[in-house]
Order: structure tokens, then C-alpha cells, then sequence
């Protein structure tokens, strides 16, 4: 529920869920949702704007938004900006939330927390921009921080007396760097333009010390935009306090010369008249003119009495700075001599490397001369010839090293992702490996229950009919010997038959060869002895069982003549 009872609106619910964890993660998702929250917010109605503001309050979002300020901007995306971006908002919100419950405390404990964590932010910024030297970037934050301070400032006019009092702005005010000190007399300038009535409602106290940081920056600077910026500011404060002039007059004295002295002819001499004019409106100028000249002749004492002191401190640092000075030149000159014998020596080596060369190849090209001499001419070509072919060969090698070194170059991140490839195999393989030897550890075999004697007997009668079913084919050992002996006996017969076989083919083979050596188709056939004729070969070879008469027929044909006769 809100601070008037109203139902909380979900976004607002989200940002309340995410500001309720004091962390940097959540700095830029708070940022944006509150930025979206108030932008359709300010759209709207007035009362609604100054409902969400309250409601801001009551939940503990502003409070978040205040501390965040002093977090580390290097764990927050976004780093000083966002943190900008957030003191902008913030200030944003603690104005214009209208009367409500807690009021008072709000007024007198919340923003004196939230500026001071304003302030501690633009301190780190201005630390960061004296480090940094390239510090546009740092200095452009460091003044969008200081608006928001003087917009605070603008609607709550007692903040001022704990700006003053605060440390970080008593650091800021000490600094001498130009961009800071233009941003705070500048601020100071917006906020007594924008409300006159804070001039008398601040005191004395508060407008010296304003007044002090504001003269002493306009007369330790020559840069024209701060002394635009602090005569502004005086003009304004005596404007609109009268009671200030005096106050100015006796704790200034002398300010009206040194306005004219060194901001006249700086572009903003209408308004240095001004200032002019309320200096010197309530003091004579015989008092004036007198007082001005003890004042340049005390400024010459003084200014005197320092260049002397500065003086005598050169004259007392000036034996150690030339001795220091002496030694540095004597290092820097015996460095640059060790530089020039370190160059000469190199120049004088590669000079001697060089000539070798030369003599080395005028060596061997002379020999190479006297080895054509002694060649015939007809081995001059084919010596050539082998010199071309092994400087081809010495280029060809050359080259190809060339190219494979520049392509190894070029793929040593293919071959190193191909070896963390092997090595991510390697290793996966051999994982898979272990996990498959621990897959095929069996596990101990459990035994069968023990059988009862119904059981034992269905089972039995099982094996009986599947035996009766399915007979064996094996045969008994009786059968086994009479199938031995059969195979025994026709084998044998079978050797027999080839045998006579074998002995009719060599006669056939015999008769068909002495008949072809004997001539038979060119002899006339004699008679046979009892009267017969020679039979012819395809006639002996036809015949399956010759008679013995024909048998005795050949044979006397076979026979030599001599036999034959003989014989006869």
C-alpha cells in the first residue's frame, strides 16, 4: 500500500523487489525502471507526479538510489555515467513531493544523506579527472553532478549550511585545477540567480565562506570564464544583500583595484562596472585612492620578501641541481658513446663478413675457371650443364622451404586445434574404454534352486519322448565295420580295373606306333602264313580280342626283317 493508501502499482512493485537487494547488479536495472516510472509520471497529473515521489520515499527506493551513489563504479556496467544518471534522478525525486506524513524527517535526515552522497560523488569524480589527463569525458559528469546538487540546493535552501560544513566539498573547494573551480563558482551563480531570497536568508557566516572561496579563485586565476563567473556571483550577492557591502568593503579591501588591474579588457566589462560601482558606492575616494596605495606598496613588500625567498632556495638547490645536472649529461654522453663503439663495431664486422664473402666466391669462381681449363670441350656443355642443374636444384630447395615454412606458419592454429582434437579423442576413447571394461565385469552366477522329485520326473519324461521324436543319426560299431570293410573292398576292386585298364591303353599305344614307323599304307600287304591278309591299324585298333593266329601275325610283322627271314 502506498503512503496514502493507494494499492502500489506493479512497476513500482518491481523496482521496490529489486531495490530491496543493496548490491551493484541491480544499479541499472533500478536506474531504467525509475527513469521510466517518473518520465510517465511527469506526464501526467501534478498530484500523481508528487504521489509517486511520496510512495519513492515510503518504500525505501530513494534511500537505495542514495546509497548506490557511493558504490564502485568499476563493478557497475556503465561506471560513472550511470551513477550521473542516478544523482540526476535522485535529485529529480527529492523535489516537489508536496506535504506529507514524514516530512520532517525526510527534510532533516534524508537529504542531508543524499547530499553527502552527492558530494562524495563529485569528489571521486574530480580525484578521477586530476589523474586522468584526456578528462573532458570525467569534468562533463562532474558538472551534470553539480547541477543536481544546485537544483537540490535551489528547492531546500538549509542544505546549504551542510555543503559548506562537508568534507568533500571543503576538497573540492581547495582545488586548483580550472574546470573545477568554474563549475563551483558557476553553481553557486545559478543558485543565487534562480532564488535571490537565499542571499539574506543564509547569514554571514555562510555568504564569507562563499565569498572567501569566490575572491580567492578570482584572484589566483587568470582564466576569463572563472572571473566572469565569481564577479557574477558578487554582483549578485550584493544585489540583493545590502547588508553584504559593508561586510565586503572592510574584508576585501583593495578588491575593487585588483578587478580593474586584472579583469579589465576581458570581455565582460559591463559587468566588472557593476561591481566597480558597488565597491567604491559607500567609501570616498580620497580614502580609496590612499588606502589603494598602501595596499600596492604593501603588495610590493610582500611580493618582494617572496621572490627573495624563492631566490635564496634556487641558490641553495642550484650546487646539487648542477652536480645532478653534470652527472646526467656525463651518463647521457657515455651512453651515446657506448652507442656509436657498439655501431662502429658491428659496421666494421659485417664490413669483414662481407669482404670474406667476396673472397671466398672470387676463390671458387677462379677454380671453377681452372676446371674448365683442364675439361676437354666436349665436357665443357655437359659441366654446364650439371652447374645449372645444381643451382636449380639449390633455388628449387630454397624455395620449397621458403613456402612450407610460411604455410606452417600460417596453419599452426589448424595443427594445434588438430592436436587438442587428438588429445580430446585420446582421452575420450580411453574413458569410454574404462567404462566398457567396467561394463563387462560379470556379476557372480547364482546357482539353481535345488529340483524336487516331481519335478525331476517331468523333466526326464520330456528328454524321453524328445530322444523317441528326434532318433540319432550315428550309426553302432558293428555298422561302422561292415561299412569299412565295403569301402575296402570296392577301392580294391577299383585298383584292379584301372590296372588292366592301364595295360590295354600302352598296347593300343605300342600297336598304333609300330604300325605308323612300319609303313603299312606304302608296302603291299604280304600273305600271312595261313593265307590271311595284314589287317589294317583302325582295324587292330577296333578290335577288343585278337586271335592268336592274327596276334602271332603281328608280332612277325613287328619283328625286324633279318628275324623274319630267319625264321622263314
Amino acid at each position: 500500500m502506498g503512503p496514502s493508501g493507494d494499492k502500489i502499482s506493479p512497476e513500482l512493485k518491481d523496482l521496490v523487489a529489486d531495490t530491496r537487494e543493496k548490491s551493484e547488479n541491480k544499479v541499472n536495472d533500478v536506474l531504467s525502471k525509475l527513469k521510466d516510472l517518473v518520465g510517465r509520471k511527469s506526464l501526467g497529473d501534478q498530484r500523481d507526479l508528487e504521489a509517486c515521489k511520496q510512495s519513492l520515499y515510503s518504500h525505501g527506493v530513494l534511500q537505495y538510489c542514495s546509497s548506490s551513489l557511493k558504490f564502485s563504479p568499476a563493478k557497475i556496467h556503465g561506471g560513472y555515467a550511470v551513477l550521473t544518471q542516478m544523482a540526476d534522478l535522485l535529485s529529480t525525486c527529492c523535489v516537489g513531493l508536496g506535504a506529507f506524513r514524514d516530512m520532517e524527517v525526510f527534510s532533516h535526515d534524508f537529504l542531508p544523506s543524499v547530499m553527502e552522497s552527492l558530494l562524495f560523488l563529485a569528489e571521486r569524480l574530480m580525484n578521477r579527472a586530476l589523474q586522468d589527463k584526456a578528462h573532458n569525458e570525467i569534468i562533463r559528469l562532474f558538472r551534470k553532478v553539480f547541477d543536481s546538487i544546485g537544483w537540490l540546493l535551489r528547492a531546500h535552501t538549509h542544505l546549504i549550511h551542510h555543503v559548506l560544513g562537508s568534507k568533500h566539498y571543503e576538497n573540492i573547494q581547495i582545488c586548483e585545477d580550472d574546470d573545477v573551480s568554474t563549475v563551483t563558482v558557476t553553481t553557486w551563480n545559478n543558485i543565487f540567480r534562480a532564488n535571490g531570497a537565499v542571499v539574506a536568508e543564509m547569514g554571514n557566516r555562510a555568504l564569507t565562506d562563499i565569498m572567501d572561496d569566490i575572491v580567492y579563485k578570482m584572484s589566483s586565476s587568470s582564466n576569463p570564464v572563472i572571473g566572469r563567473a565569481a564577479v557574477k556571483t558578487l554582483v549578485l550577492i550584493m544585489d540583493h544583500s545590502s547588508s553584504t557591502h559593508q561586510l565586503i568593503h572592510r574584508r576585501y579591501r583593495g578588491l575593487a583595484d585588483l578587478a580593474v588591474k586584472d579583469w579589465r579588457g576581458k570581455g565582460f566589462d559591463s559587468v566588472l562596472d557593476q561591481l566597480i560601482d558597488h565597491l567604491r558606492s559607500d567609501v570616498p575616494w580620497r580614502d580609496t585612492k590612499e588606502s589603494s596605495e598602501e595596499y600596492v606598496r604593501a603588495a610590493c613588500i610582500i611580493q618582494a620578501a617572496w621572490r627573495a625567498h624563492q631566490t635564496r632556495k634556487r641558490l641553495r638547490k642550484l650546487p646539487r641541481a648542477v652536480s645532478k645536472l653534470q652527472r646526467s649529461f656525463r651518463e647521457k654522453r657515455r651512453r651515446q658513446q657506448e652507442h656509436t663503439d657498439r655501431q662502429r663495431a658491428e659496421e666494421e664486422l659485417r664490413h669483414q663478413v662481407c669482404l670474406r664473402r667476396q673472397r671466398a666466391m672470387r676463390q671458387f669462381r677462379q677454380h671453377q675457371l681452372h676446371l674448365m681449363e683442364i675439361l676437354p670441350a666436349a665436357q665443357v656443355e655437359r659441366y654446364l650443364g650439371e652447374l645449372e642443374n645444381k643451382a636449380a636444384v639449390l633455388i628449387q630447395r630454397v624455395w620449397r622451404g621458403h613456402r612450407e615454412r610460411r604455410n606452417f606458419q600460417q596453419h599452426r592454429y589448424i595443427l594445434r586445434q588438430h592436436r587438442a582434437a587428438v588429445t580430446l579423442q585420446r582421452a575420450i576413447l580411453q574413458f569410454l574404454k574404462c567404462r566398457r571394461a567396467q561394463r563387462s565385469i560379470l556379476t557372480p552366477l547364482k546357482g539353481p534352486k535345488g529340483l524336487t522329485d516331481s519335478r525331476r520326473t517331468e523333466l526326464r519324461q520330456h528328454i524321453q519322448e524328445h530322444i523317441s521324436l528326434h532318433p540319432s543319426s550315428v550309426t553302432s560299431a558293428e555298422g561302422s565295420v561292415e561299412l569299412h570293410q565295403r569301402a575296402q573292398s570296392l577301392l580294391h576292386q577299383h585298383l584292379i580295373n584301372r590296372g588292366s585298364d592301364r595295360a590295354q591303353e600302352q598296347h593300343r599305344c605300342a600297336v598304333a606306333e609300330g604300325c605308323q614307323s612300319g609303313g603299312c599304307e606304302s608296302v603291299p600287304e604280304p600273305l600271312l602264313p595261313c593265307g590271311h591278309t595284314r589287317p589294317s591299324i583302325p582295324q587292330c585298333l577296333d578290335a577288343e580280342h585278337a586271335s592268336p593266329v592274327v596276334e602271332d601275325a603281328w608280332r612277325g610283322d613287328l619283328q625286324p626283317r633279318g628275324a623274319s627271314q630267319e625264321r622263314l
